[in-house]
């Protein structure tokens, strides 16, 4: 899969399924679609803690259960979050 255009960007995050300390509006530094970070997909990717968080979110949240996931940073803690849930990059001086 090509990589993700806003791979190494920040973004706000929209987040639809609440969970994994992920919150509204919180910043998600991009760094690629999963499927390129992890080498496959996030449902064949057994004990890996980002998927498994994931994974409870899309079953609890009615997130699509596709391959249009990223893997980034909130802070120093990897996460995955839907394609969908992606909001406006921030961009310097955007937050107080």
């Amino acid at each position: 899969m090509d990589r993700h255009p806003l791979a190494g960007e920040t973004v706000s995050l929209n987040v639809t399924a609440l969970g994994d300390g992920l919150t509204d509006g919180c910043e998600f530094t991009v760094e690629d679609w999963w499927i390129n970070v992890g080498g496959r997909s996030w449902m064949d990717s057994v004990g890996n803690p980002a998927c498994l968080q994931y994974a409870a979110r899309a079953g609890v949240g009615g997130l699509p259960t596709d391959d249009r996931v990223l893997y980034g940073k909130v802070g120093p803690y990897g996460h995955l979050v839907h394609e969908s849930e992606l909001g406006a990059p921030v961009t310097e001086g955007s937050l107080p």
